[in-house]
Order: structure tokens, then C-alpha cells, then sequence
């Protein structure tokens, strides 16, 4: 018997991860980074202004990414995306200022996890 053939066809190690997932994982870890930011802004500023910043940058991704004409998803769903970067980036200039709070954008970004699980729409 060759002595890797019990193993040649065992389960693989790591699951294959899909893009879908990396994007959730993606989104996840600037969420709860941005979460917990805002619970300690007032101790740490810096921080928070960076998680901030971290999630536009998120969006502004996200923005270009589904304004490519060779974007795969449904031209209406690309358009409440691209309305929620406009949104996110409009609503932390006043956050930065101090004329907005941030949990709203942390509510926006758990709606697009729940969609991206498929437990509702993004």
C-alpha cells in the first residue's frame, strides 16, 4: 500500500473560502473595530478617528468595485451600495466635526452582513 494513500483523499485541512467570504470577513472586522472605537472615543480619539477612516476607505472600495461596468451584481443592488458610500462618506465628515454620531454607520455596515449571510436585504 502506498504509504499517503489514506490520506491523498482526506478532508481538506482549510475550507475553500469564497469571495463573498473574504468580503464578510472583510466587513466584520472594520464593524467591530469601528464598534468598539466609538465605545472609547472619548479616552481615545486617534483610534477612533482611524477606525473612522478605515471604514470610509471600506466604502470607497466597495464604491469602485460596484461602479465597474463588469460588476457581476444586479445594476439596483450596485445603486443602493453606491448610495450607501455617498451616504457613509457625507455622514462621517459630521461625525468628524462633531455634528453626527457614528453608530449609524455601524447599523448600515451589520445591514450589509446580515445580507451578505443572507439574513435580509443590504
Amino acid at each position: 500500500m502506498i504509504p499517503f494513500a489514506n490520506t491523498a483523499y482526506a478532508q481538506p485541512v482549510t475550507s475553500v473560502r469564497t469571495a463573498r467570504d473574504t468580503e464578510y470577513d472583510v466587513i466584520a472586522r472594520i464593524t467591530q473595530r469601528l464598534s468598539g472605537a466609538i465605545a472609547g472615543k472619548d479616552q481615545d480619539r486617534t483610534a477612533f478617528l482611524d477606525a473612522l477612516f478605515r471604514n470610509e476607505r471600506l466604502w470607497s472600495t466597495l464604491a469602485a468595485d460596484v461602479a465597474d461596468p463588469g460588476n457581476g451584481l444586479p445594476a439596483a443592488l450596485r445603486a443602493q451600495l453606491f448610495y450607501l458610500y455617498r451616504f457613509t462618506a457625507d455622514h462621517s465628515r459630521k461625525v468628524r466635526n462633531g455634528s453626527a454620531s457614528a453608530e449609524v454607520l455601524v447599523e448600515i455596515n451589520r445591514a450589509v452582513l446580515r445580507g451578505l449571510r443572507g439574513g435580509g436585504a443590504t
